[in-house]
C-alpha cells in the first residue's frame, strides 16, 4: 500500500484518480479548497474497497500548504486547475509550490496533468503551433508549456512526470482498463475515459517507467 496525496481531488480527473487509487488498496489524501463540498470523497465513492480516503483543505500553489498536507506520503498527483486565474500564472505557481513543498515533505514522486495541445504532431511541430489554432486556447496551452519548462529547470531532486490526456477526455467514454502511450507526441484515437486516465496515473505511481517528460496516453 502506498500513501498518495491528490491535489484537485474534487474535479473529474481528481475523483477518478482517488477512486482508482482506493480500488488498488492505497491510502489517499484528497486535497480540495473546501472540504465541506466534497465530503462524499471519503464515503460512498469508496465503499467496498480496501483503501482509505481522507479529505483535507489545501492549496497546490502554496508551498507551506503542500508541505503540510503531503508529509508522510509516497507520491503526489496534481489534477488541480483554476479558470479564474491566467493559465501561465496558475500552473507555474503550482509547479513552484509543489517542487518546494514536496521537497520539504520528503515526497519523491510527482505526477502533473498536461494538455494535448502541447504535444507534437510531427517532429518540432505542436498542435498549438497551427496558425488556425484559437488564440485563447493557445494562451491556456502556454500555461502548461511554462509549467513543463519550469519543472525541467527546477525539479532536479524530484522524480516528476507530466501525464497528458488526449483532446477528448470524457467521463462518459467507455472504461477499458487499458491505454496507449507515447513520449511527447499525439498517440492513439484521441480520446480516453477519466477512469482509464486514472489507470495510467496509478500505473506510473506503482511502477514508474517515465520521468521528466510529457507522457501522452490515449485509447
Amino acid at each position: 500500500m502506498k500513501k498518495i496525496v491528490i491535489f484537485g481531488a474534487g474535479g473529474r480527473v481528481g475523483r477518478a484518480a482517488v477512486a482508482e487509487a482506493v480500488r488498488r488498496g492505497h491510502a489517499v489524501t484528497a486535497v480540495v479548497r473546501d472540504p465541506d463540498k466534497y465530503a462524499e470523497l471519503g464515503t460512498s465513492d469508496v465503499l467496498g474497497t480496501s483503501g482509505t480516503v481522507t479529505v483535507v483543505r489545501g492549496d497546490a500553489t502554496d508551498a507551506e500548504s503542500v508541505a503540510a498536507v503531503a508529509a508522510g506520503h509516497d507520491a503526489a498527483v496534481n489534477a488541480s486547475g483554476r479558470l479564474d486565474v491566467p493559465a501561465e500564472e496558475y500552473f507555474t505557481s503550482a509547479a513552484r509550490a509543489l517542487v518546494d513543498g514536496l521537497g520539504r515533505a520528503g515526497v519523491g514522486r510527482l505526477l502533473v496533468l498536461g494538455i494535448a495541445t502541447t504535444l507534437e504532431t510531427s517532429p518540432g511541430v505542436r498542435v498549438m503551433d497551427d496558425p488556425q489554432f484559437p488564440e485563447e486556447y493557445r494562451l491556456f496551452s502556454q500555461g502548461h508549456v511554462a509549467e513543463f519548462e519550469l519543472l525541467r529547470a527546477t525539479a532536479t531532486e524530484l522524480d516528476w512526470l507530466m501525464v497528458v490526456p488526449p483532446m477528448d477526455l470524457n467521463a462518459q467514454a467507455e472504461a477499458t482498463g487499458s491505454y496507449r502511450s507515447a513520449v511527447g507526441a499525439v498517440v492513439g484515437q484521441g480520446r480516453i475515459s477519466h477512469a482509464d486516465l486514472a489507470v495510467a496515473l496509478l500505473d506510473e505511481i506503482e511502477r514508474p517507467q517515465h520521468r521528466g517528460v510529457q507522457w501522452a496516453v490515449s485509447h
